[in-house]
């Protein structure tokens, strides 16, 4: 635990004090976590506040942000605690500094990281305390109302789960968290694409950019996190293979490359001159967003007619269920998608048209032996 977060204020604590500094009573002292191990330290125009800062070692002014930046230390919170006193609200972010650290240490994905940074935030808020003060009963009333109000989805509560768990049990050291129990999963099946709408789709883009990373999506399987991270040395057209590298679950795998797509990668390799990354975003040195594939998908999809309610994941599925179709083992298929457990693949079986449009309905068979 951050030395000196023991002497803080609680939270519903706070929430009354800043009530008080938005009326202008208190100017506030605002600390939030910044990025390469620094603290944000946003200071409101007074001249007493900007004094004190400025006795601080090692702050530094960041004029984009309009805020003071500080290297984080042990003692830094207890340091600014006695140098502001009750000026002083620390973000709930900042408690969680130390899951931040034991997840990079694991190596857990940065989409892992910030999603159960977010939900151990969250759940602070919720809870009006501080870490250490937090018991099993109040980790099953956060649960209750993200199930009963926010009608949160299974998958998602079983992520915040697996976040508390984490933080509460591996971090700090909790047993309570253990006690708590993980609801059934939904039984939902996946939204499969005719290979007709799947033709449409990919033909709708005029852009070649944007037709290319939707039939590299489709032909190949991929997750949406997958197609943005490619690199033109991953592209094997050699071997007919991509490579798909630190995928879910720090995985490595290779899929097909399909010629079809092949061929429409090298009209765009030669056109936009990847370097670093085969699909490059907007910012210099970085790749497509994911948002901005999901929308690209979108708009297709709108182009193309399609009024069913799909997204990016919707192609991997349909992939998946056309190679099931045209009778490809589900263990090939298992091995091109990364799943790591069979079962995950066998979901393709509940919805593939191979398997459930060859059973007649018995009523064919009624009216087709008593024929008016």
């Amino acid at each position: 635990m951050i030395k000196g977060l023991s002497e803080i204020m609680t939270l519903k604590e706070t929430a009354k004090y800043l009530k008080t500094t938005r009326e202008g009573k208190i100017p506030a002292v605002k600390i939030e976590s910044g990025k390469d191990n620094k603290v944000i330290i946003r200071v409101p125009y007074d001249q007493e506040l900007i004094r004190k800062i400025k006795t601080v070692s090692g702050r530094k002014w960041n004029p984009q942000g309009k805020y003071w930046e500080v290297p984080y230390s042990d003692g830094l919170i207890a340091k600014l605690q006695n140098l502001f006193g009750e000026n002083l609200f620390i973000d709930p972010y900042f408690y969680l500094i130390p899951l931040q650290r034991e997840l990079s240490i694991r190596k857990y994905s940065r989409k892992t990281i910030k999603s159960y940074v977010r939900y151990n935030r969250d759940f602070l808020l919720f809870a009006g305390k501080k870490s250490e003060e937090i018991k099993n009963e109040d980790i099953k009333k956060y649960l209750y109302y993200m199930v009963e109000k926010k009608r949160v989805a299974t998958s998602t509560l079983n992520i915040i789960i697996n976040a508390l768990k984490f933080y509460y049990g591996e971090v700090l050291g909790k047993e309570f968290i253990y006690e708590v129990k993980r609801p059934k999963k939904d039984k939902k099946l996946p939204v499969v694409l005719s290979k007709e709408e799947v033709h449409k789709i990919l033909n709708a883009p005029s852009n070649i950019k944007h037709k290319v990373i939707l039939m590299v999506v489709y032909s190949a399987g991929l997750r949406v996190g997958e197609v943005v991270k490619l690199k033109p040395e991953d592209i094997d057209s050699e071997r007919g293979l991509i490579h798909i590298k630190g995928s879910k679950g720090r995985k490595d795998r290779y899929t097909i490359l399909s010629q079809t797509a092949l061929k429409i990668l090298r009209e765009y390799y030669k056109e936009y001159k990847p370097s670093k990354w085969l699909f490059e975003g907007a910012r210099k040195g970085g790749h497509i967003s994911t948002r901005t594939v999901q929308a690209i998908f979108k708009q297709a999809c709108r182009k193309a007619g399609i009024k069913k309610d799909v997204t990016v994941h919707s192609l991997r599925h349909s992939f998946a269920t056309h190679l099931l179709e045209s009778g490809i083992d589900l263990r090939y298929i298992q091995e091109i998608l990364g799943h790591k457990s069979s079962k995950t693949t066998e979901i393709y079986t509940h919805v593939s048209k191979a398997s459930i449009a060859s059973i007649k309905s018995p009523i064919d068979t009624i009216f087709k032996e008593r024929k008016p």
